[in-house]
This record gives structure tokens, sequence and C-alpha cells, in this order.
């Protein structure tokens, strides 16, 4: 359901110029949140990922940090479920600043 959330917010996103950079962190959350097993993020960049992370947190990042805390509550509900929550709460905070944070395979 998240997975959809995020390609919805990046095909809005894209509709115009000026949002294309914001739908293209939309696309990536909705990729990473398909299969987020096996990835490692790394957080970095410069001024101009700070400014689009503002932009971001104010426009969507917060609603959808919100989401992923919720469902991670939920995964730890059982024990089965827990792993799935611990990736929940990984991508609630790459929800909140994706802005010149690259995802990895974790080797």
């Amino acid at each position: 359901m998240l997975a959809i959330g995020w390609a919805v917010i990046g095909l809005v996103l894209c509709v115009t110029v000026i949002g294309i950079p914001l739908g293209i962190q939309a696309f990536k959350m909705a990729g990473l949140t398909l299969t987020p097993f096996g990835k490692t993020v790394v957080y970095g960049g410069g001024v101009g990922s700070v400014l689009a992370n503002i932009v971001w947190f104010a426009l969507a990042g917060v609603w959808m940090a919100l989401g992923y805390v919720v469902a991670g509550l939920l995964n730890c509900v059982t024990i089965v479920g827990i792993p799935f929550g611990i990736q929940s709460f990984k991508m609630a905070k790459l929800a909140l600043w994706p802005f010149g944070s690259q995802i990895y395979a974790a080797n």
C-alpha cells in the first residue's frame, strides 16, 4: 500500500518540470518499499540536498514516514513480523530525508 502511495506521489510530482526531482525520489522510495531487505542506505549530500529535503519534508515526508511507523508497529506485534517492522522503521527515516541518500545492496 505504501509503495502505491509513493508511486502516486511520484506521478503527481512529475507532471511539472519543477516537481521531477521530487518525483524521482518518490519512485526510489516506491522501489525500495517493495524490496527493502539486503539494502543499505547511506546518507550524504550538500546544501542543495538539504534545501530539497526541507521542501520534501513539508510536502510528503512527514505523512509517508508516519505511514511507515504505523506499518512497523503493526508488523512488530508478532514475532514473525519483527524483521518487516525493522525494515519499515528504516524506511521511515529515509522517507523524512531522501535527497542525498544512496541505496546500496548490502554485501
